[in-house]
């Protein structure tokens, strides 16, 4: 079937947003409940996702620089913000064309799915547990699941790989030239088409991109999995300390 890595990058990059929104926002009511202190809680949160934070900040300097761009203050310092977000680091780089600005944006994406391609595959094998996931073997997944602290050094690399990629998704500020970049795409794409070069894209350049992004698409799998496994006891435990002191969250 063709354009299934796609279809395929879709169906786990909308999940895994939002289940990493709900699992953020679950881990900070639990940190509220437990300190009743929001700077702790915010201290505690940043601390917990530090090296995702480091990895997802150092990619946007590295790549500005890469770029020849400039950079300005560098801060892994969490602030919240206005809006009521909060901000656990941020890169000051200069304002560049939309494709430099575009590839500084999406670095974090880049270097957290190699991490993760990494640690997950090589590591702790979890490609062969998104296998049995995509092939609708629940019970293998599950009995897979309880087999894995058995690997060496598993919880560190569970930590390392859940703390990337919960920080891997460029930010709102990240894709600002996403937009203008994906028009220029598209019109290039029109006019490559108008001139009779779609057959030839379609043959020759498409199963590439197909291939792309079913490697991207197993990467997210592989972080959506993670993921499930920890939201559950997590919102077990948001329960559980609302019960003992009575005192909820809402957002």
């Amino acid at each position: 079937m063709p354009f299934t890595g796609l279809l395929l990058f879709t169906l786990m990059l909308v999940p895994l947003v939002i289940l990493q929104r709900l699992l953020h926002r679950e881990i900070q009511a639990v940190l509220l409940i437990i300190t009743r202190s929001q700077p702790l809680t915010i201290g505690l949160f940043s601390f917990l996702f530090f090296p995702g934070v480091l990895l997802h900040e150092l990619s946007h300097f590295l790549m500005a620089k890469l770029l020849f761009v400039r950079t300005g203050h560098f801060s892994l310092i969490p602030a919240a913000l206005p809006n009521g977000r909060l901000r656990l680091g941020y890169v000051e780089t200069a304002q560049t064309d939309i494709v430099r600005d575009s590839l500084i944006g999406i670095a974090p994406l880049i270097a957290g799915s190699l991490f993760i391609a990494y640690a997950g595959i090589s590591r702790m094998q979890l490609n062969i547990l998104w296998d049995v996931f995509r092939d609708g073997n629940l019970n293998l997944f599950f009995q897979g699941i309880l087999l894995l602290p058995k690997i060496s050094d598993f919880y560190l690399w569970f930590y390392l790989i859940f703390a990337v990629s919960s920080t891997m998704m460029p930010s709102e500020s990240d894709r600002h030239a996403w937009i203008p970049l994906g028009l220029w795409a598209a019109m290039l794409l029109a006019l490559a088409i108008l001139t009779g070069a779609g057959a030839w894209m379609l043959e020759n350049l498409a199963p590439l991109l197909d291939n792309f992004l079913n490697a991207v698409a197993t990467l997210f799998g592989l972080s959506l999995i993670l993921h499930l496994v920890l939201l559950l006891p997590t919102m077990i435990a948001h329960r559980v300390g609302v019960k003992i002191t009575g005192v909820d969250v809402k957002y």
